[in-house]
């Protein structure tokens, strides 16, 4: 669709219906098993009305891309400087593992992505997430060094978190099937939180 011209409300209609077919085929079947004429039944048009809004299956993916990594860095960049350095990052854990919970498909789209090499958001981690990952390694580090928070490798901290977390949304099938009727998210808050607290409390000062 061209970019000069204002988007009449149906446009803007059928550009989000496409963008949701579109993250469900592409986290169903990532970007190489997903096609055009996939998303196009997806999202109930045809393929020639749904390219065009979208030249490519390229053109769909990486638009879907550049919104989620801007989601995905909320709740990091929501880690407050001046708030309680525990509470901080304990609460930050629990926007993360929240985000799994309400935003699976999307969770499994990225991990797509990077399984794959990260092609076409290579450059977005390095200019987008990098900086945001340093900052806030540097402010645990500072914490850390204040006696506020035991000691451990920074950036290692947070590859946990997202390990721990979006692994209830990447692995959803496999979770869901090992708890049986248990919902693995009325449990897992808890249990995190009780973990990432004890590994980093700092020991009372005698």
């Amino acid at each position: 669709m061209p970019k000069d011209r204002n988007p009449t409300r149906i446009q803007k209609k059928n550009r989000a219906t496409i963008l949701e077919a579109a993250l469900e085929v592409f986290s169903t079947s990532g970007f190489r098993g997903a096609t055009v004429d996939q998303i196009a039944r997806a999202a109930g048009l045809s393929k020639p009305n749904l390219l065009y809004y979208f030249p490519s299956k390229e053109a769909i993916f990486t638009e879907l891309l550049s919104g989620l990594l801007d989601t995905w860095l909320d709740p990091l960049r929501a880690i407050d400087p001046q708030g309680d350095p525990l509470e901080e990052f304990l609460a930050y854990v629990q926007r993360k593992l929240q985000m799994s919970r309400d935003f699976p498909r999307e969770s499994r789209l990225f991990a797509n992505e990077i399984v794959q090499g990260a092609p076409r958001m290579l450059e977005t981690l390095s200019k987008d997430l990098k900086p945001l990952l340093e900052e806030k390694a540097d402010l645990i580090e500072g914490w850390m060094a204040d006696g506020k928070l035991n000691r451990t490798h920074p950036k290692h901290l947070l590859f946990s978190v997202w390990s721990l977390t979006q692994h209830y949304a990447d692995f959803d099938v496999q979770v869901r099937t090992l708890m049986g009727d248990e919902d693995p998210f009325d449990a897992a808050p808890a249990h995190l939180e009780q973990m990432f607290r004890r590994m980093l409390t700092p020991a009372p000062k005698i």
